[in-house]
C-alpha cells in the first residue's frame, strides 16, 4: 500500500471520483444536452460553465489555505453540499441568475478538493513512495471524467430521468463520503515525520518555500498548455486524417499499456534517486512525439506513436508529481498545491486558443510543432533554471 492510513485516502479518492464523475456530466453533457428543455439558453450555459471553471482555478491558491486553518474535511463537505443544491436546482427549479450565482460558489468551494486530496495523498505517503501516491491519485480520477463525459450524456438524451438521478446519487454519495471526512483536518505537524524519508523539503521560512513554488510556475504553465492545444481540435483532427474514434482503440490500448508500465518504474526512479531522472526523459518523449506527429502521413505512425506517448506521459507524470512534492513548502502544502493547480489550470485554458490560432495558419503540423517546441522549452527550463528548485530540497543527485 502507497499510504499510512489507506482507508481515509481511499475515502478522499471515492470522493474525488464521484465528485469529478458528477461535475464533468453535469457541466460537459447534462447542461448542453437539457438545458434548452429547462429554459436555459447556450449564452446563460455558456456563461454557467465559464464561471464556475474560472473560480475553481482562482480559488485554488487561497482555498487552500482555508483548509489548513478551517479544517479539510469541513471544507470538503461544504463544496459537496453546494453542488448537491446547484444540481438539484437546476433540475427542479431553473434560474439563469441562481444557476450562474450557484455554479460560482460551487466552483469556489470545489477549488478545495484537488489539492487538498494531492496534500493529503503526498501527507500520508509511505516513505520512498511519494512520487508513486501522487502520480496514483492525479490518475484515479480518469475513469469518472470518461464516465461523466461519455456516459452522463447519451444517458440524458435516451433516459433523461436516469441521467438525473445518476448525477443527484453521486452527488449524494460524495455529501456523504465528505461527511465521514469532516473532522478530517491537517496540520503542519503531519509533515514532521516525512523530513527522514528524503521525500519532503527541509525546514525553511516561508518566503524561501513560496519561492521554490514560484520558480515552478512557469513549467506548470507549459507543461499543460502543449496538450491543451489539442483540446478543441481532436474530432477535427481525425476528420482531416480520414480516421474514426475505432481506429484509435488498438493503438490507444498500446499507450495505456506503455503508460502503465512506464509509471511505476518511473515512479520507483523518482522516489529512490531523483524526480528529473524520470522527468527529463519524459519531457523529451513528449517533445519527440509532437515532432513525429508533426511530419506528413500522421496516420501511418499511429502505432510508432502510441506507445511513445505512453512511455513519455508516464515517465513525465512521475517525475513531475515527484518534483512537486519535494519542492512544496511543508508549512502550507495544501495552499502551494493551490497555486501550482491553479497555473496548471491556466496553461490548459491557453491551450485551445493558441491550438486554434496554429491550426488555422500552418494546419496541424503547426499545432504540432508547437506542442513539440513548448516542451523543449520546459525541457529546457528544469536542466537549467530548474535545477535549483531540485537542489534546494537538499536530495542527492
Amino acid at each position: 500500500m502507497l499510504w499510512t492510513r489507506p482507508l481515509v485516502m481511499l475515502r478522499l479518492l471515492a470522493l474525488l471520483l464521484s465528485s469529478e464523475l458528477v461535475r464533468t456530466g453535469f457541466f460537459v453533457s447534462a447542461l448542453p444536452v437539457a438545458g434548452p428543455g429547462l429554459g436555459l439558453n447556450t449564452a446563460v450555459i455558456g456563461v454557467m460553465v465559464g464561471v464556475h471553471y474560472l473560480a475553481d482555478a482562482l480559488a485554488k491558491g487561497p482555498m487552500g489555505l482555508v483548509t489548513e486553518r478551517w479544517g479539510l474535511g469541513r471544507v470538503l463537505a461544504l463544496g459537496s453540499g453546494l453542488g448537491l443544491l446547484v444540481v438539484l436546482g437546476t433540475r427542479l427549479l431553473p434560474s439563469p441568475l441562481w444557476g450562474v450565482v450557484g455554479c460560482a460558489l460551487w466552483g469556489v468551494t470545489y477549488a478545495a478538493l484537488w489539492p487538498g486530496v494531492m496534500s493529503a495523498s503526498q501527507m500520508l505517503a509511505r516513505p520512498g513512495r511519494t512520487a508513486r501516491a501522487l502520480s496514483v491519485s492525479s490518475l484515479s480520477v480518469a475513469p469518472a471524467i470518461l464516465g461523466g463525459v461519455l456516459g452522463v450524456g447519451p444517458l440524458m438524451q435516451a433516459r433523461p430521468g436516469a441521467a438525473w438521478g445518476l448525477l443527484l446519487g453521486a452527488q449524494g454519495a460524495a455529501l456523504l463520503l465528505a461527511l465521514g471526512l469532516l473532522r478530517l483536518h491537517f496540520s503542519s505537524q503531519h509533515f514532521s515525520n516525512q523530513h527522514s524519508s528524503g521525500t519532503a523539503s527541509p525546514p525553511a521560512g516561508m518566503w524561501q518555500g513560496w519561492t521554490r513554488v514560484a520558480v515552478l510556475l512557469p513549467a506548470a504553465f507549459a507543461q499543460t498548455l502543449a496538450p491543451g492545444l489539442l483540446v478543441t481540435l481532436f474530432y477535427p483532427l481525425l476528420s482531416r486524417l480520414g480516421l474514426g474514434l475505432g481506429d484509435l482503440l488498438g493503438p490507444g490500448l498500446l499507450a495505456l499499456a506503455a503508460f502503465g508500465a512506464c509509471l511505476w518504474t518511473a515512479g520507483r526512479l523518482a522516489d529512490r534517486a531523483h524526480p528529473r531522472r524520470a522527468l527529463t526523459p519524459g519531457l523529451l518523449g513528449l517533445a519527440l512525439t509532437f515532432g513525429v506527429a508533426a511530419l506528413p502521413g500522421l496516420e501511418a505512425r499511429l502505432w510508432l506513436l502510441a506507445p511513445l506517448l505512453g512511455l513519455g506521459y508516464g515517465a513525465f507524470v512521475a517525475g513531475w508529481n515527484g518534483l512537486v512534492g519535494r519542492v512544496l513548502p511543508q508549512e502550507h502544502r495544501a495552499a502551494a498545491w493551490g497555486t501550482v493547480m491553479a497555473v496548471e489550470a491556466l496553461g490548459y485554458a491557453a491551450g485551445p486558443v493558441l491550438g486554434g490560432v496554429a491550426w488555422a495558419s500552418f494546419g496541424p503540423a503547426g499545432v504540432f510543432t508547437l506542442g513539440a517546441a513548448v516542451f523543449l522549452l520546459a525541457e529546457a527550463y528544469y536542466l537549467w533554471p530548474g535545477r535549483a528548485v531540485t537542489r534546494s530540497a537538499a536530495e542527492p543527485e
